[in-house]
């Protein structure tokens, strides 16, 4: 359980420190905007990507250990 909290403390230090950096280049006119909106479907793509790795590594780790009593 400690192990997910410091995930998700990681991901919602990464989300605040890219919206601290569009809001940080709004206020220098760079027109940050525009771009977000044309790639935001990439967000959900790499979320998707994370969630599905995730779940294969865990279908691996509570995989049973093949059982090496009856090798030959």
């Amino acid at each position: 359980m400690a192990r997910q909290r410091k995930s998700s403390s990681l991901v919602w230090g990464v989300i605040l420190i890219v919206f601290g950096l569009l809001f940080l280049l709004d206020q220098f006119n760079v027109d940050i905007w525009d771009a977000v909106w044309r790639f935001w479907p990439v967000v959900l793509i790499l979320w998707g990507a994370d969630k599905l790795y995730r779940g294969l590594k865990e279908r691996k780790a509570e995989a049973p250990a093949p059982d090496k009593t009856h090798e030959v």
